[in-house]
């Protein structure tokens, strides 16, 4: 149906005739002459129509937006250059132009901005704007890439299955009822992990997969109930031997799709480090702002709420020191609280220094003269600066100051140009649960500890250290990962410290403990969001906009109206029955 795309026309086509297809973008009716900008998924180019041909013009004046077209035409230089776009030198002078379809009012045009639903709901519509083809072939071109570089170093595709066994891996299933085992169900995977660990056992040695996942859980901006990872898995490896192939596969695929050069090597913080410097384990480097310890100076000040966790071997007092922050107003500051409070602050304790030195702050009156000035001098606070405090046990503290830190970055405009990747190591093994009153994996059940022996890690479990690691870029964690647990005995003794007794753990992870039994090899891997780095890559804070086809917030497919209805005849063939929904 055509010779060229309307993108690719260019001056060495001169005087050619060409055949093209695509959508009219705009059409302008001047009188004396139509112009046309169609497009396909290659760009725009301009087709102009002169009176003279008096059928074609018909045509060309009758054009509405989004019509579908075939245009014949002869490609001639432009008079008035568009440098805008890419065939802006030439244009293709009408022959013929054959309606194939024409478009119905559209609900939203591709120039507005009419909010998300709209756009899901329509969304082939919304992704024939040129920002979204941008994106979604940032994604593909970042796919590309990864298989090329995996397929060309022996990493071996292998997939794995989608209807598998419920296990505990940290999030909710999502459940398949079985038709032909009534009252048994199937699980989509919330990842590979179990498979991938197997498949070493098998003797693949390297494996990869661009693998769907699943997980039941809230969505967010970079959350979906559906999502992509490139899922890897290495055997006879240590850390460092994973860590490094993979850094040098995210540098050259940044510098393939980008034209980017990352740090050679990655900067490593330990998961204790970052927590300290940055209330986070996935910390922006692009923000230079960092979290002051200052229970020391504190333990001794009137004020309780400061004393109560500088006391205590588990709290935390920090600080936050934002160079210009003293112009913040009263009514600011309290936004400044409330964001903290979201993330599990119970208040937001402050000094404010003005340009002139003047010293305003609820709990100066708390401090002896010499003890507050000590405190001053500790945070390194000056003239025109606010220094913000967080106190409490510490992990809360660090989270909540760390959300702190990312606003104030953002606000104050201190969140530097560039690329900062990191590799975050040495996680926590196990964090208490004290709703459940039981320890929980920090990354999953299947990490190895950094001990080999049991006795040890049952002593230490509270500060037992895994072998566990993320990589970071821009405040984002992109991969993570860990060398796994490869002997049975380790294995069971975690999933004891986690609650999990022998007899659940043998109904539950029986054919991952028979495999471990048979010869397992030291083995480790990460896995890495593709839809994350895609996001990253194009520029957009959520992930929806490099998902052809997400899910909204309240995990709903607008376009399809999923999730929705089933007729009782059809959930009787899978031996199902709905309960009425509960007021």
């Amino acid at each position: 149906m055509r010779t060229h795309f309307c993108g690719l026309v260019d001056e060495a086509m001169i005087g050619q005739t060409v055949t093209l297809c695509g959508w009219t973008d705009v059409a302008r009716n001047l009188g004396g002459v139509c112009f046309i900008d169609l497009r396909d998924h290659e760009g725009i180019v301009q087709v102009t129509v002169d009176p003279s041909s008096a059928e074609v013009f018909k045509v060309a004046a009758s054009l509405g937006y989004e019509d579908v077209l075939q245009v014949e035409g002869i490609v001639r230089a432009r008079e008035a250059v568009n440098s805008k776009i890419r065939t802006g030198k030439v244009e293709v002078i009408a022959t013929n132009i054959t309606v194939l379809n024409k478009a119905e009012p559209l609900p939203f045009h591709h120039h507005e901005n009419p909010g998300e639903d709209i756009r899901l709901k329509y969304r082939y519509l919304d992704l024939r704007s040129a920002d979204m083809q941008r994106k979604q072939r940032t994604r593909i071109r970042l796919v590309q890439a990864l298989r090329r570089w995996l397929d060309a170093r022996g990493f071996q595709d292998i997939e794995t299955p989608i209807l598998t066994k419920a296990t505990p891996e940290g999030a909710r299933d999502f459940l398949v009822p079985a038709r032909m085992h009534p009252g048994e169900f199937y699980a989509l995977p919330q990842s590979p992990q179990l498979f991938k660990q197997i498949l070493m056992v098998a003797g693949f040695d390297r494996y990869y997969q661009i693998a769907r996942c699943f997980r039941d859980e809230a969505l967010r901006a970079d959350r979906q109930l559906e999502f992509t990872q490139l899922d890897m898995e290495f055997a006879f490896v240590r850390e460092r031997d994973v860590q490094d192939a993979v850094e040098g596969m995210i540098r050259d695929i940044f510098k393939e799709v980008m034209d980017v050069e990352l740090a050679n090597p990655f900067p490593r913080m330990t998961w204790a480090e970052a927590m300290r410097r940055y209330g986070s384990d996935k910390p922006d480097l692009r923000i230079a702002l960092e979290l002051v310890d200052v229970a020391e100076l504190v333990k001794s000040s009137e004020f309780a709420v400061f004393t109560g966790a500088a006391n205590d071997p588990d709290g935390r007092v920090a600080a936050l020191r934002i160079p210009g922050g003293a112009s913040l107003s009263r009514k600011q500051i309290d936004e400044y609280a409330a964001h903290a409070a979201k993330y599990g602050a119970k208040g937001l304790a402050y000094i404010k220094i003005d340009e002139a030195g003047a010293v305003s702050s609820p709990i100066q009156k708390f401090f002896a003269e010499d003890a507050f000035a000590a405190l001053l001098k500790h945070v390194g606070a000056g003239n025109g600066d606010i220094v913000f405090f967080g106190a409490g046990g510490y992990n809360k503290v660090s989270d909540f100051m760390g959300a702190l830190r990312l606003k104030a970055g953002k606000d104050f405009g201190l969140v530097q140009d560039g690329w900062t990747p990191l590799w975050v190591t040495d996680f926590p093994m196990f964090e208490y649960d004290d709703e459940a009153q039981r320890y929980v994996a920090l990354h999953h059940p299947f990490t190895a500890p950094a001990v080999d022996d049991i006795g040890d890690l049952r002593a230490n479990a509270k500060t037992a250290v895994s072998r566990g690691y993320d990589m970071v870029l821009n405040g984002n964690e992109i991969g993570g990962g860990s060398i796994r647990i490869h002997r049975p005995d380790m294995q069971s003794a975690v999933f004891e410290l986690l609650g999990i007794g022998a007899e659940e753990a043998e109904a539950k992870f029986g054919f991952l403990l028979d495999a471990l039994r048979f010869g397992a090899p030291p083995h480790g891997g990460i896995a890495f969001g593709i839809d994350r780095i895609a996001a990253l890559m194009a520029g957009t804070e959520s992930i929806r906009d490099v998902i052809p086809f997400p899910k909204t917030t309240s995990a709903q497919c607008l376009m399809t109206g999923a999730p929705s209805p089933i007729p009782d005849e059809q959930l009787a063939e899978v031996h199902i029955q709905v309960r009425p929904k509960k007021d």
